[in-house]
């Protein structure tokens, strides 16, 4: 078979969302898909079995880290990153590229490539798209990502500052002044970049390449983006660059943009994104493909979803209330632990909190996607957002 093949099963007749599925060498996943992220070949705490068991079909794992740790020549050693982190689907890995971009006080960006610092030693270290798209060959993924050129969110002010995105992390900004120049070379950049990667990439039967949209919060630079983009005739298409600093509304309205101008019969992947409302709006506009690291970091700092959104698992409320995080989840951490226990582990330090309410938060977010699924294809919308609730309000704290 081809590195990926992937079927469309059924529309929304009210939407633009669809219902399909993807396969790779390495098994498939239904779509609309959540993938949880795996940055250094693992997600934090949780065994592959009981990753799985959430019902996730697929992972993401991170091109930087594992570059500087242990090396993607080792694991390519090891006989590749499935047998290494032993997962037996489905591997999507990122290019490198947004971590590049997060370090923007520690990197250089020509047109070669972008120089930086390695957060572990502080060696100088280099990326382009060729090593980017070799790195990711020799670790072995299904999806690999094209080496992309991420602009910042404009702020307010004269110089380089801290903006929060939708995922509730400080992001790196560029003044007002300085944006639309930015972000018009960031765009010209990711196409260049995206010809080399597919020049590059060595392992097109085995492996899966996809482009990335930039364009920041220009719609008309998005549009153009995305057309050059398309043009090449790739395995699917990505929409990058948001929740980088953005308001909810300027995201989704980038995110409703652009999907439907990337090819119909290609899996459509927004990068990195996020809450449940951000799933639910950019199924509705055609994405087929998610990743976050929202339920697993959200799980180590003892906040768990839930319908109604976040609780405080730390909460002293929780001292004595013998429920579940959520009475309607169907996962482990909710079938035999209590609230009140759980808040004692995390009181306690004690890792065994981090893994249940990690491992609750991932099944969370499998539900809604099945649910989503069901929606389309049903065209039972209104039901999704009577059982999701926060899917219609922004990301709170139900404790609140």
């Amino acid at each position: 078979m081809a590195a990926i093949r992937f079927e469309i099963l059924g529309r929304s007749a009210v939407t633009g969302a669809r219902v399909g599925r993807v396969e790779t060498l390495h098994g498939g996943f239904d779509t609309p898909a959540f993938m949880p992220v795996g940055t250094k070949a693992t997600v934090k705490g949780l065994l592959p079995d009981v990753v799985a068991g959430t019902g996730s079909e697929g992972l993401l794992n991170n091109t930087y880290h594992l570059m500087l740790r242990p090396g993607s020549g080792l694991i390519a050693e090891m006989g590749g990153v499935h047998r290494f982190m032993g997962w037996d689907g489905p591997i999507l890995t990122d290019s490198g590229g947004f971590q590049v971009y997060s370090l923007s006080d520690a990197r250089h960006i020509d047109e070669d490539g972008v120089t930086f610092r390695s957060h572990v030693d502080g060696a100088e270290e280099r990326l382009t798209p060729e090593r980017s798209v070799g790195i990711q060959n020799e670790l072995g993924a299904d999806i690999i990502m094209a080496f992309d050129d991420c602009p910042p969110a404009p702020v307010a002010g004269d110089g380089d500052a801290a903006a929060v995105d939708g995922s509730g992390r400080a992001r790196h900004g560029v003044a007002a002044a300085e944006y639309d120049a930015r972000n018009l070379a960031a765009a010209a950049r990711t196409r260049r970049w995206l010809e080399r990667c597919v020049a590059a990439h060595g392992r097109g039967d085995e492996q899966a390449l996809f482009g990335i949209v930039q364009g920041g919060v220009d719609l008309e630079l998005r549009a153009r983006c995305a057309a050059e983009v398309a043009a090449l005739d790739l395995a699917g298409y990505a929409i990058g660059g948001c929740a980088v600093g953005e308001d909810y509304r300027t995201m989704m309205e980038i995110v409703s943009h652009t999907a439907g101008m990337l090819p119909a019969d290609r899996p459509r992947y927004l990068m990195g994104v996020g809450y449940e409302r951000d799933l639910l709006a950019a199924v509705k506009a055609g994405v087929d493909m998610f990743d976050c690291v929202l339920p697993t970091r959200n799980g180590r700092n003892a906040n768990a979803f839930t319908p109604t959104g976040q609780i405080r698992v730390r909460n002293a409320g929780y001292a004595r209330d013998g429920g579940p995080i959520d009475a309607g989840c169907d996962c482990l951490t909710c079938e035999r632990f209590s609230r009140a226990y759980l808040r004692h582990l995390f009181m306690a330090d004690e890792m065994l909190g981090p893994i249940l309410v990690s491992l609750h938060n991932i099944r969370h977010f499998q539900r809604l996607m099945l649910d989503i699924r069901r929606a389309i294809r049903d065209d039972s919308w209104s039901l999704v957002e009577r059982n999701w609730p926060v899917t219609v309000s922004p990301p709170v704290s139900s404790d609140s």
